[in-house]
């Protein structure tokens, strides 16, 4: 691929393609980010030579969702509108595509987690919607395919504790498909990539469309309640509580404004 980039690396195996953020160790997110990984996407999507694409990570988390700690208030800015509107160009990518999660997916960086077809987690990897700690609303349309994969009750459970889960309960759960060990989890993506990309691809395209049919529509929808809510939630004394508490390990001392 002739595009250049700056926070990933891409590239392609066969008939898979690579995208890995490079922004180790926690690959915090902003919009530049995001902005990279969609036009990854799309350029793959117009090579007929890809029919399935792994996401992947350097470093020690996978992705640790906006760095609030170091740039509280840039960060909420680049974690609202703007962000999640690229973020919705990757629900609408037209072939499947894999995540390689082989640490912490928190925040934000959870909804990047979900957005693939599929995933491959090591037991180290940790799933966290911890917004309601940070003390303000989800979002990456979490609210639609966190429950769409886990089910209503238990994704209530990670978005109202923000408890983080495991590899091994993933699996359990469906929020994550195959386990792996740590040292193995990029070669088991791609390794279900190349199964995928054996099969036809038109084929897998077009059922692809129908299992997902009205899904990037709905993510969207999603986001846009979530924009509304953490649109006033982020201007409370809570959020300010909760990225400080959050930074400094201790429970939020809330105040209910």
């Amino acid at each position: 691929m002739s595009a250049t980039y700056k926070d990933i690396g891409v590239s392609s195996e066969g008939h898979v393609g690579i995208v890995e953020i490079q922004r180790p160790p926690h690959n915090f997110f902003d919009n530049s980010l995001i902005n990279q990984i969609a036009d990854a996407f799309e350029a793959f999507d117009r090579d007929n030579e890809i029919r399935a694409y792994v996401l992947c990570a350097q470093g020690k988390s996978f992705c640790a969702g906006a760095d609030f700690a170091n740039r509280p208030q840039t960060g909420a800015a680049e974690s609202g509108k703007h962000l999640y509107k690229e973020a919705t160009r990757l629900f609408r990518s037209k072939k499947p595509s894999i995540g390689a999660i082989q640490g912490p997916a928190i925040g934000g960086g959870l909804g990047l987690a979900l957005m693939p077809d599929f995933r491959v987690a090591a037991p180290e990897a940790r799933f966290a919607a911890n917004f309601t700690r940070l003390g303000f609303h989800p979002g990456f349309s979490l609210t639609f395919t966190l429950p769409r994969l886990i089910g209503q009750q238990r994704a209530n459970l990670m978005f109202l504790t923000g408890r983080r889960i495991g590899g091994e309960q993933a699996v359990e759960w469906g929020l994550a498909d195959v386990l792996a060990p740590l040292a193995d989890v990029r070669k088991e993506a791609m390794k279900l990539a190349h199964e995928i990309a054996e099969s036809a691809p038109l084929a897998v395209m077009s059922t692809r469309e129908t299992m997902r049919r009205g899904f990037a529509d709905a993510a969207e929808v999603a986001t846009e309640r979530e924009l509304t809510e953490q649109d006033w939630t982020r201007k409370t004394e809570d959020f300010k509580e909760g990225v400080k508490s959050y930074a400094e390990k201790r429970p939020g001392n809330w105040k209910g404004r």
